[in-house]
């Protein structure tokens, strides 16, 4: 056991979605942290956890972070993609106790990780049920923590433990398939580097993570001149960190029989993946829920964001947060204050003025400012935009007529001639805008196409090109053209469209409709930029635009692509 006084630094990115609040619980208790504490689960599993808890007389609220990242360096302030568990100074020092658990076959915790299937769901729900029982907890549980930390929360949620009063699942994943697989493209560039990271860091023991260059290193790491730089690293360091990390040796089980099922074993949507699906069970879930994430996470959680709003929209007490560039950066520490209000209210009782005004609140990029809305996604106006021959992107389709680009299967290994040879993507470029655009909600790529082979890909993204020159991606989309059967009578534009279980040929020559959803944005097109979408068929050539740089799995094929000017982009324009 051990004590720690002082409430130390700044927190990086932003706090709150734009507003104040009243009646938050103020800094004023010590720490006392309980390491390696064991929790017995009903199947005789045991568990560990970091236990750190207010050093007073009493009973408070409980705060579950867990996860399979090591709970031992959750507070050593290093900008590293899996410190995620939140700020354990700012929540105790407020009267929490903030508990840090490692999911089974991780972190010294017992059993065999199983990544989203059913028995993790169990253990979660048996994780608050122990909180709620010990002498320290006053029997009100939330839970917090981003990423796999909110994935967690889910799952506990949707096992619904008595005493699991609300959560706070900022950048979840409610589904693994479309974590993983994007409309069938397998996200190669995320998966393999997450598996070895998980893997690797199950393989280090308690004398590594609290050995002292660690204990060094976490003191270096909060100086406030080197924590501050913290608050502008973005997902592609985080990657780029990641692949470095699959250099080193680590045990194969269960990892490398999971990169099996998500690579080869599984390459379609089946039974495997629906155990591992938590949006059917969202509808189990009645206890307050605040989503959020940060709009430059097209590639991994921000699709689940809405496909949870939806799921939950049985339940009133749900809110949502969208977060600018560097909302979501490492060590997590950013909406401390909105969680703050959110569980003062929900655990505490306290009159914080979370639930004040519309349900969704979301930073404006481009604009530079908070909006807010009744529902999601907004009200907005569809503007169909078409995919001209000329290369225009433009309300009028002007001349009929088509593009081709060419997409070499992996090995061919020819040296691509610039003098005969179609380009390997196509681009599409508006005028520059008389006006500000603001485009707001669920945005759709209707393709019309063909292709010289039975299958390949469609990777779509939408850009925004300034008087200058700079591009920034603001969303995409992904399909695989053999998984393109879509329920037209249920699906709308933009919405999350799940890809058929069963590959479909698609025909050799022939113009298909494609319906290739992009991820559901927020963006201001200032006066005078231009709105740009580009096409290709694989996204590993490191020229080819790939948003946090996340790049798929190759279909194989060679095709020559064809692309008629009655293809559209639909986008919702706010009023």
């Amino acid at each position: 056991m051990k004590f720690v006084t002082g409430f130390r630094k700044q927190l990086n990115g932003p706090q709150t979605t734009g507003r104040e609040y009243r009646n938050l619980s103020s800094a004023q208790h010590r720490i006392r942290h309980d390491d390696n504490v064991a929790i017995t689960v009903r199947d005789g599993t045991t568990l560990l956890a970091d236990v750190h808890r207010p050093a007073a007389d009493g009973r408070f609220p409980a705060l579950i972070a867990a996860s399979p990242y090591p709970r031992q360096i959750q507070n050593l302030g290093a900008p590293m993609g899996f410190i995620e568990a939140g700020d354990t100074e700012f929540w105790v020092s407020r009267g929490y106790t903030h508990v840090i658990a490692n999911l089974r076959g991780t972190g010294g915790s017992g059993g065999t990780f199983g990544f989203m299937d059913e028995q993790e769901r169990r253990d979660c729900h048996d994780l608050v049920e122990w909180a709620a029982a010990q002498p320290w907890c006053d029997g009100n549980v939330g839970m917090i923590g981003i990423s796999y930390f909110a994935i967690a929360q889910l799952e506990a949620a949707v096992q619904k433990p008595p005493h699991l009063r609300a959560i706070f699942p900022i950048a979840a994943t409610t589904d693994l398939y479309e974590a993983a697989s994007h409309h069938g493209l397998v996200s190669s560039s995320f998966v393999t580097p997450f598996l070895s990271m998980v893997g690797l860091t199950a393989d280090r023991g308690e004398g590594f993570w609290r050995s002292l260059p660690l204990r060094i290193a976490r003191e270096v790491l909060h100086l406030p001149p080197l924590h501050r730089k913290f608050g502008t690293m973005n997902g592609e360091a985080a990657v780029t960190m990641l692949r470095q990390m699959l250099k080193l040796p680590h045990n194969p089980h269960p990892w490398d029989e999971f990169w099996l099922d998500v690579n080869v074993k599984h390459p379609t949507r089946d039974d495997w993946w629906d155990a591992r699906d938590l949006t059917p069970l969202l509808k189990n879930i009645h206890i307050p829920v605040y989503l959020g994430c940060d709009w430059e996470n097209v590639p991994l959680h921000l699709p689940s964001t809405f496909i949870a709003w939806k799921a939950l929209t049985h339940n009133p007490n749900v809110r949502m947060g969208m977060l600018d560039k560097f909302g979501l950066t490492w060590p997590w520490e950013s909406l401390h204050t909105e969680a703050l209000a959110w569980f003062d209210h929900w655990l505490k009782g306290f009159d914080t003025g979370i639930l004040d005004g519309d349900p969704v609140r979301y930073a404006m990029p481009g604009a530079g400012q908070w909006r807010t809305s009744p529902s999601w996604p907004p009200r907005a106006v569809v503007r169909e935009l078409a995919l001209r021959a000329d290369g225009v992107l433009d309300a009028q389709e002007g001349k009929e007529g088509a593009r081709k680009y060419m997409v070499l299967g992996a090995g061919l290994g020819r040296v691509k001639s610039s003098a005969i040879d179609p380009p390997d993507r196509l681009d599409w470029t508006s005028a520059p805008l008389s006006e500000a655009l603001d485009v707001v909600g669920e945005i759709e790529l209707r393709l019309v196409a063909s292709a010289t082979a039975a299958d390949t890909a469609w990777i779509a993204v939408l850009q925004d090109v300034a008087p200058d020159g700079q591009v920034t991606d603001v969303t995409a989309g992904w399909l695989r053209a053999s998984l393109r059967e879509v329920d037209e009578e249920t699906s709308t534009p933009g919405a999350p469209v799940l890809p058929c279980r069963t590959p479909v040929a698609v025909p050799i020559g022939r113009d298909v409709e494609y319906r290739i959803p992009l991820v559901p944005n927020a963006r201001r097109f200032a006066a005078g930029h231009r709105i740009r979408l580009t096409l290709a068929s694989d996204d590993q050539d490191p020229s080819r635009p790939a948003i946090m740089n996340f790049r798929h799995a190759s279909v194989g094929t060679s095709s020559l692509n064809t692309v008629r000017s009655s293809s559209r982009l639909l986008l919702p324009i706010q009023p």
